[in-house]
């Protein structure tokens, strides 16, 4: 099977396979807001995300050196991946522990801190995971990991609906999310018996080479950890004037951030695949096929982050009204304006993945630095101000800053530097899709499936006569 051919079924895999998960996701967090109510849904944010910080740190950087270190050609596969698999263990345990330890000297509530613990479990599991799937991203095959995500959001699902039936409170939607989590991990490693034979190894002497390689990628997730998930930690902490209360107020702001962690799955999917090849080109020394292979990836991702970042401006209250039902609608202007961060995500994702692809992981140290002093300071000044709405203006102003920063190391050590024609075609493409959303309220037939069936169509349909995507194009993704 030629690459251009493996590239597109993984691509088309995933996103099929994403769309029936994200479905399958939204039902069950769906069933989970409309449960938990405001303040219950901002418990379950503030355990999620206070787990996020020692799991996030926990990994070490071993989930995108795993796919690095097994790229290159004639290496010990199976050595490497029982090496890391050990080492993930390791960490997870401590890690997580400590986190479990932690949550006792927060001023939190007690179904917070008992929360933290069971769900901890989940990210166990999670964090086994990522081993396996830069296995399936090497070899090209995350039509395994699709199977294994679909079947635990099949599970969850189930658990959730069962929870919500018989009553069984927050405590019974973690234990659903931890059981589902197990159930993709017997997933992950069963699949991963056809491609290497993975045991557990504690080579202590690999353990300080994979170390060596990966700090500066551990250092570098700590510091995206913080600028990235200190604003509801935050929001969780400090005092303010609040009608609601600011349990409720991490509520409202984690539900449209859960729709925003829905939403750059497919940056992170399609750079996983991408990378695997963007390394082994640049080994080669192919940096012809290098460049024309990112500027691809970044037309792909511009493609969708454009009409996503312009449409959502008009849906964003309906979106949280269909997913999360009435309680959720203020969050709709919240959306708003995480949606631009998240589209500066489609584009500095690309640009992050391409700096692991040639080794330099270490020069983004300063970018993720600066920008996670200055946003701890932006949330400090404008979190007691203007509440989430502080919180989003700073995550905006992070995510520019780390893409920027991206794109100029990029240029800096391999002279690529992107064509942002399509910007220009996909902008006017959705204006046009802005007015098919128009017309669709003014003839008083707005009903959010339709109006997002209908203006994507619309979009690609103006896309394609403005030759942002071409006959060409569709050709080469065919292998045609």
């Amino acid at each position: 099977m030629k690459l251009s051919t493996k590239v597109a079924y993984n691509a088309i895999v995933q996103i099929i396979s994403k769309i029936i998960a994200i479905i399958l996701g939204l039902v069950a967090i769906g069933f989970i807001f409309r449960y938990l109510g405001t303040n219950g849904f901002g418990e379950y944010t503030t355990i999620i995300t206070f787990l996020s910080f020692f799991s996030i740190v926990a990994d070490l950087g071993l989930t995108l050196v795993t796919v690095q270190l097994i790229s290159h050609p004639g290496v010990d596969q199976n050595k490497i991946l029982g090496n890391l698999l050990g080492l993930r263990i390791v960490s997870a345990i401590l890690f997580l522990g400590l986190a479990c330890l932690a949550v006792l000297f927060f001023p939190y509530s007690s179904s917070v801190k008992e929360g933290v613990a069971i769900i901890s479990f989940s990210f166990f599991f999670i964090a086994l995971n990522q081993i396996f799937v830069g296995l399936f991203q090497k070899n090209l095959r995350l039509d395994k990991v699709s199977i294994a995500e679909i079947a635990s959001r099949i599970v969850l699902v189930i658990g959730v609906i069962y929870v919500v039936k018989l009553d069984y409170g927050l405590r019974g939607i973690l234990f659903a999310t931890v059981i589902s989590s197990f159930v993709s991990f017997i997933l992950h490693f069963y699949f991963s018996r056809r491609f290497a034979l993975i045991g557990l190894r504690f080579d202590f002497a690999y353990w300080k080479k994979i170390i060596i390689r990966s700090w500066p990628l551990a250092v570098t997730i700590v510091l995206n950890l913080i600028y990235l998930k200190t604003d509801i930690l935050f929001l969780s902490l400090i005092q303010r004037p609040t009608s609601i209360g600011m349990i409720a107020e991490v509520g409202l702001y984690g539900a449209a951030y859960k729709v925003i962690d829905v939403v750059i799955i497919f940056p992170f999917m399609f750079a996983g695949i991408i990378l695997p090849i963007l390394t082994s080109l640049w080994a080669r020394g192919d940096k012809d096929s290098f460049n024309t292979i990112l500027q691809k990836s970044i037309d792909v991702l511009m493609i969708i982050a454009i009409p996503l970042v312009i449409g959502t401006q008009f849906v964003s209250r309906g979106v949280m009204l269909l997913i999360a039902g009435n309680d959720f609608v203020e969050s709709g202007p919240i959306l708003r304006f995480l949606i631009v961060a998240a589209g500066m995500i489609f584009v500095g994702n690309m640009f992050a993945h391409a700096i692991i692809a040639i080794d330099r992981q270490k020069s983004a140290i300063k970018i993720y630095l600066f920008t996670a002093v200055s946003s701890l300071i932006g949330y400090l000044i404008f979190i007691p101000h203007f509440s989430y709405f502080g919180a989003a203006g700073v995550t905006i102003y992070s995510e520019t800053v780390i893409t920027l920063g991206s794109i100029y190391l990029v240029y800096k050590f391999t002279k690529f530097f992107p064509n942002f024609i399509i910007i220009f075609k996909s902008f006017f493409a959705s204006l046009f899709m802005v007015f098919g959303i128009y017309i669709l309220k003014f003839l008083d037939y707005f009903y959010l499936p339709l109006v997002l069936v209908v203006s994507v169509a619309i979009y690609f349909l103006f896309l394609f006569l403005f030759k942002g995507i071409s006959k060409n194009d569709i050709n080469i993704l065919l292998n045609k």
